[in-house]
């Protein structure tokens, strides 16, 4: 019951600031011991439905950039597919997961908007990171937003209820295909799988509406850090 509760709780935080939860799921995954063949499914799986749930709350707060959002995922959608036939050794695994959730921790500490910047909205610029990004989120089992989010906000192209809406969209795209990609590899859910769902779905709706509509995010960012830098510790010590 204890990491069902948990489970709740991490997708409550991140569905409040338009994520899907995966970096976190992984994160409590890891401290829990899970086998690291169930890891990369099951964020994956959770990621879909929270990331959704999220985005319905978000959308309609300010203008969607449709643009962008399109852009990004033509491109993203077919390397998060590829991304989810691969399977790396562990250790590399843990190793690029851990760097990469150094990202989210920057971001939720509160840098990167204190390092904005305006920068011209570059279709080159835009096609590279939706190819690496959907690449990164079907490898790693995250459904990429947690990349994308910080990077939107540094160069000034979205608002902060702007970015939390694309990039819960893009979490479920790209959560979606490297699923699809996933399939065609190995799919392997832990057996609770199903209990895991319906408590991380609680979380997400709560998280979503009050995140939307309620919420002053800046306690939430400084919790889910705080479960970040433990879930690094873990992945970086044997």
């Amino acid at each position: 019951m204890e990491i069902l509760l948990l489970f709740s709780v991490v997708a409550f935080l991140y569905a409040s600031v338009g994520h899907g939860g995966a970096s976190g799921y992984i994160a409590l995954m890891a401290i829990f011991a899970f086998p690291q063949t169930e890891i990369k499914t099951n964020a994956l799986f959770l990621n879909i439905f929270v990331s959704f749930i999220s985005f319905t709350q978000f959308f309609k707060k300010e203008e969607f950039p449709f643009n962008l959002f399109f852009i990004l995922i033509i491109f993203s959608i077919p390397m998060a597919f590829l991304g989810g036939m691969w399977t790396l050794d562990n250790r590399w695994y843990k190793i690029i997961l851990g760097l990469i959730l150094f990202i989210p921790i920057v971001k939720f500490l509160g840098f990167f908007p204190k390092m904005q910047f305006q920068v011209k909205q570059n279709l080159l610029l835009v096609i590279v990171l939706g190819l690496l990004i959907g690449l990164l989120s079907g490898l790693l089992g995250i459904g990429g937003g947690i990349i994308l989010s910080p990077i939107l906000i540094l160069l000034g192209w979205c608002t902060v209820k702007q970015t939390a809406a694309v990039s819960a969209i893009f979490i479920f795209v790209n959560s979606l295909a490297g699923l699809l990609g996933k399939s065609f590899a190995t799919l392997q859910f832990s057996e609770n799988i199903v209990q895991i769902l319906i408590f991380t779905l609680l979380g997400g709706i709560l998280g979503g509406f009050f995140g939307a509509n309620k919420f002053k995010i800046l306690w939430i960012q400084y919790t889910l850090a705080f479960v970040l830098i433990i879930a690094c510790f873990k992945l970086f010590t044997p």
